[in-house]
């Protein structure tokens, strides 16, 4: 067999940008879950590359593409029979080998987002080891080994049902059995919102998603001479397309159902765009992938509400709404808007009929499979994990780390452009925006001088204000805490994901001030004419009576000790 090197080249570069898709999927896990859980999403999403890798190629690769029938390969340990009627024209049967590895790895990691914070690590090292040993290479056969779904005609030209499909089956089934984190329902069954630690590591892994899957799918022509040159560049143009469709499309539509646009969910209607095109990149015109697009950014909200609201099953990624629901509506769109047999086009429902049957058979497959798995996982060694070490989190219980961030305390920078907000505005009355308490003391003081204890709780824009005001007075020394807390108010009302956080902690600025030489009422009445603004969450002022003050250095107490060298 003569072989190409720029077919050889587009396949290995394919598998590369899809096998750094795993970083992509682990960034955007672990962004949208808790930060006492972000090591064991690591290790799960290093983990279901690492076990799928050697198993696919002992067994899984042979049950998908060896030619036994219709429904089932066969089996052919360690891959060693002939696979040349398989392996594209001009590739080495090894760079085939190692495209399909990395697929078969992505319909693992999948499951991981929707079953984060609550599975036992070793039950999932389990279910990825079946996954990619059995579950995926049936039908994966079935619509890319040349089985039963292939002859028929059934188009997935990357993976909208073989991979996407899939594992947002497998993630639905497996979250419902697992049930819900502690503390997302309420007794009555409403949702509580968890909001992830890390939109920006979400982002970031939805960027590396968008970049990979130029490769997901560009390079699933396998091919990059003939006809297949110009294949490459339109499943360019779709991918691309459809995804920023899908993007505007769930940004407008949390903007419009949620009265603010929803940045997690928008970054799911990012990929909710990637994995709808996947099917019909290749066969659809531009118009038809920006179709695509903007309808799986609207269906990809409705799902993820529709799975957490109705069904109360908890999918802290929006995995089955991604993946599973639109792999389908991506694959039977397909059907729709194929340029070469879709119904739009004049093709009739022929195409379309076989895309319906084609998901209706692999969501059986993966639901019956799946639910088999773990329910007897459930039942052996057990699918979850303690209320207790969830509470603790995963990080501390199941691999022994105090924090996956450890010696790295997340703040939120202070603010100097204090003179850009007005000074008072609203009704809000200067009382009860910055209210005072005052802590009086009967023990004897240390000195005939009284000293206090000023305690300021503040937003943290408005620290530089403050502390120009406190120097401008004669106050110099202080202490500044970056805290998190809320008051009567529990926080501003905010969102996520379309249900409301009940109680919010809001970085606030923590300034203990010890005076004695100023006035207390001046420092107060500075404090609060700096810090007022007419919006509920400007602050609280505590004061305390100090009983005595120790200098260090010098030995001395009291009001001499609040003095400096000059006085």
């Amino acid at each position: 067999m003569e072989y190409s090197a720029v077919n050889t080249i587009w396949v290995l570069l394919g598998a590369a940008l899809v096998f750094f898709m795993q970083a992509g999927f682990a960034m955007v896990e672990t962004g949208f879950t808790r930060a006492k859980n972000a090591g064991n999403i690591i290790m799960k999403n290093l983990m279901d590359f690492s076990i799928g890798t050697p198993i696919f190629w002992f067994i899984g690769f042979g049950i998908m593409f060896g030619s036994g029938n219709g429904f089932f390969g066969g089996l052919d340990f360690f891959t060693r029979g002939d696979y040349s009627a398989v392996t594209p024209s001009g590739v080495p049967f090894y760079a085939f080998l190692i495209f399909q590895t990395v697929f078969c790895a992505t319909a693992a990691t999948i499951v991981s987002g929707a079953m984060a914070e609550r599975t036992k690590f070793i039950s999932y090292c389990l279910y990825s080891l079946l996954i990619s040993l059995f579950v995926y290479p049936v039908s994966g056969h079935w619509i890319w080994g040349g089985g039963w779904l292939a002859q028929l005609g059934f188009h997935d030209f990357a993976g909208s049902t073989a991979v996407h499909m899939v594992g947002g089956c497998a993630a639905l089934i497996g979250a419902k059995i697992l049930g819900p984190r502690v503390g997302k329902y309420s007794k009555d069954g409403k949702p509580r919102a968890i909001p992830g630690h890390s939109l920006t590591l979400g982002a970031l892994g939805v960027f590396i998603l968008w970049f990979c899957w130029f490769g997901f799918n560009g390079c699933s022509t396998v091919s990059m001479e003939g006809d297949a040159i110009v294949t490459a560049g339109s499943v360019f143009v779709t991918t691309n397309l459809a995804t920023a469709c899908a993007t505007c499309a769930t940004m407008i539509f949390t903007w419009i159902r949620y009265k603010k646009p929803d940045v997690s969910m928008t970054l799911n209607g990012s990929l909710a765009g990637l994995v709808a095109i996947t099917a019909g990149c290749d066969v659809v015109s531009p118009a038809g992938a920006a179709v695509i697009g903007i309808a799986a950014g609207i269906v990809v909200v409705l799902v993820i509400e529709f799975v957490d609201k109705v069904l109360t099953i908890d999918d802290p990624v929006g995995a089955v709404g991604v993946h599973g629901a639109c792999g389908l509506l991506g694959t039977l769109m397909t059907g729709l808007f194929a340029l070469d047999g879709g119904l739009f086009y004049g093709g009739g429902a022929k195409m379309f009929g076989i895309q319906l049957l084609g998901v209706v058979a692999v969501l059986a497959w993966v639901a019956v499979t799946m639910t088999i798995i773990f329910t007897v996982i459930d039942k052996t060694i057990g699918l979850r994990v303690s209320k207790r070490e969830e509470i603790l989190g995963l990080d501390a219980t199941e691999h022994g780390l105090t924090s996956a961030y450890a010696d790295f305390l997340p703040s939120s920078p202070v603010m100097s452009n204090y003179a850009d907000e007005p000074s008072a505005y609203g009704s809000t009355p200067v009382d009860d925006a910055v209210p005072v308490q005052v802590k009086a003391d009967t023990k004897p003081v240390a000195s005939d001088v009284k000293i206090t204890k000023v305690e300021i709780l503040t937003k943290q824009e408005k620290f530089e204000a403050l502390k120009l005001a406190m120097n401008e007075i004669g106050v110099t020394g202080m202490t500044v805490t970056q805290v998190l807390g809320c008051g009567m108010q529990k926080g501003a009302m905010e969102y996520y994901r379309g249900i409301p956080v009940e109680m919010q902690l809001l970085p606030k600025i923590q300034v203990e001030i010890v005076v004695a030489k100023v006035p207390v009422a001046q420092v107060i009445e500075t404090a609060r004419k700096v810090l007022y603004t007419g919006h509920i969450g400007d602050g609280k002022i505590f004061v305390y009576d100090v009983e005595n003050v120790v200098k260090v250095r010098t030995g001395e107490a009291g009001y001499d000790a609040l003095q400096g060298v000059d006085d």
